[in-house]
């Protein structure tokens, strides 16, 4: 088998065509990602996870989902149910943090036992972020809380629920993205506070959860660090807050490569990735022309991002037998889901 390059891609429909085919077999993402355009029914999305990973030979090839709950959820009844966003738990938390941590704790093992069995392996969650009043909703009601020791509490609960299913999680979007005024999905977003507010709130979080194998990025402009780029393309903030003053080790992927908050082409977005030393470029749209311009510039995994890789994909482990349809009723029942 030949080795991985450092990209994840999405797909662009219910099936991959011929030359999405050729494309994964020839260029080798490391993992692939879905979306709400690759969502059919329960045997289409299965069968797109099995010939994702039949493209590059490798029946473990991690697959990924953004199934937060909210407006943050791909997979959408009645294949699953409706998940309440991150807001809700963080409101069961304040009321009853026991509570709302078990809440946070059963709807990602929810989540494990919805997506497990289409083969979906790797979910993007939780949502790290700490936001500020008055700042964009593209995180908004995503958020546990407004204050970060709620936010690490929630969200190392959320992060357990998921691997007692099997599953691991992705922080996101790390160093933060709560004190964002636009969305990066359209601009780029600047933070302009000191280190200091920084270290005390919003990577506050990331600091709890340190140890987790995998984390995605933010594209956010923080000047007291690097005026000049944001964080995904930020040699500075890689190597002095996510690795230094946060701890990370684990691999780090971008947020998608297509968003518009960042500058210049696709090739040059990647490019940037991969020099602010990023282990991953993530490329969502299955657009074919930007997937082969990412797979033009990242290189075959090596060095730190393939250590990285291989602690991923050591660390999954077997679900740990929990009966759905009895924690499926505990949890319903905190949110009178009938």
């Amino acid at each position: 088998m030949s080795e991985s390059k450092a990209f994840i891609s999405g797909c662009k429909g219910l099936t991959v065509t011929a030359e999405e085919k050729a494309f994964f077999a020839g260029e080798r993402p490391w993992g692939f990602i879905l979306f709400g355009r690759n969502i059919g029914e329960p045997d289409q999305i299965a069968d797109l996870v099995a010939s994702l990973r039949d493209s590059i030979g490798n029946p473990d090839a991690p697959v990924l989902i953004d199934q937060e709950g909210g407006r943050v959820q791909r997979i959408k009844p009645p294949i699953v149910q409706q998940y309440p966003n991150g807001a809700a738990i963080g409101e069961i938390y304040r009321r009853n943090r026991e509570q709302g941590l078990r809440a946070a704790w059963l709807m990602s093992r929810l989540h494990a036992f919805d997506l497990m069995r289409l083969g979906v392996t790797v979910d993007c969650l939780p949502v790290l972020d700490v936001p500020i009043e008055g700042s964009s909703d593209v995180i908004g009601n995503r958020a546990y809380g407004y204050d970060p020791k709620t936010v690490a509490e929630i969200g190392a609960a959320a992060a357990e629920g998921l691997k007692a299913g099997g599953m691991l999680p992705v922080m996101k979007h790390m160093p933060g993205h709560g004190r964002a005024f636009v969305d990066s999905h359209h601009k780029l977003p600047v933070v302009d506070v000191s280190f200091d507010e920084l270290a005390k709130s919003d990577f506050v979080p990331f600091v709890a959860m340190n140890n987790e194998l995998m984390a995605m990025s933010a594209h956010i402009v923080f000047t007291a660090i690097d005026p000049e780029n944001p964080a995904t393309t930020s040699a500075k903030v890689v190597r002095e807050v996510i690795r230094g003053h946060i701890g990370f080790d684990g691999l780090l992927m971008s947020d998608d490569v297509s968003m518009n908050a960042l500058a210049g082409d696709i090739e040059q977005r990647a490019r940037g990735i991969v020099a602010a030393g990023l282990d991953m470029v993530l490329h969502c749209h299955g657009i074919m022309d930007e997937m082969l311009q990412v797979a033009r510039v990242v290189p075959v995994l090596a060095g730190d991002a393939l250590r990285r890789v291989k602690a991923v994909e050591a660390g999954f482990t077997k679900p740990d037998g929990a009966d759905e349809a009895v924690l499926r009723e505990e949890f319903n029942g905190m949110f009178a889901i009938s």
